[in-house]
């Protein structure tokens, strides 16, 4: 069994993010199967040893590259003190449009492709990766964005996993499958910033809460 890398890009050296990047980039240009010890090594001008060092075997290389994928998607910290509206808004609408930069780009969607093509193989981690190191990792921290906004009365939720549903909904709507089938990425709607703004508004009206109350905050569904 392989040790577990670190899952966050900062966690990463640059040099690992280098070959990281070129691991990516075997992936998008020759699938799955194009990664292998050997082919990375070469790619990145590193040596096999090293690749089993920073990231163990090929499974643990696969979810460094998840982890990697996924820490592109920034959450501002909840954690800076009590926020303004504003300051909560903006948070969200960073992690909006991080959200759709990232699963708009070649890397996610060769990464999805490959995991759907693959989903029903057995041996076949990537959609477990993908799933549990990629969108259950984001999940989780906007989740706690969301109950800090709860918490100090800028929004409205019984459930954080729901709220982040809807959030996630109006974020993609229907586009992410539509990128997966071929269509391409900005060509209906190019500013992902200003649909980002939109969804967070959105959301906001939605979940707005009633009168001046904090007592109720956003619970985590387990």
């Amino acid at each position: 069994m392989s040790s577990m890398p670190p899952l966050t890009e900062s966690d990463f050296t640059p040099r690992q993010n280098e070959v990281l990047a070129s691991a990516l980039r075997l992936v998008v240009d020759g699938g799955e199967k194009a990664l292998t010890t050997a082919a990375l090594a070469r790619a990145a001008n590193c040596s096999k040893e090293s690749l089993y060092r920073w990231f163990g075997d090929r499974d643990g290389l696969l979810a460094a590259i998840v982890g990697h994928q996924a820490a592109k998607v920034r959450v501002p910290s909840e954690r800076a003190g009590e926020l303004s509206a504003g300051e909560f808004r903006d948070r969200l609408v960073t992690f909006a449009e991080d959200l759709l930069t990232v699963l708009a780009g070649d890397t996610s969607l060769a990464l999805n492709r490959l995991a759907t093509a693959h989903a029903s193989r057995d041996g076949a981690p990537l959609g477990r990766l993908l799933l549990e190191r990629g969108r259950e990792r984001i999940a989780t921290r906007a989740r706690v964005l969301l109950e800090a906004g709860a918490a100090q009365g800028h929004i409205a939720c019984d459930d954080s996993t729901d709220a982040y549903r809807t959030l996630y909904g109006l974020i993609l709507r229907d586009s992410h499958g539509r990128w997966l089938l071929g269509e391409e990425p900005g060509v209906a709607e190019p500013d992902f910033a200003e649909r980002a703004r939109r969804a967070v508004d959105q959301f906001l009206t939605l979940h707005h809460p009633a009168g001046d109350s904090h007592e109720t905050g956003c619970a985590r569904q387990s």
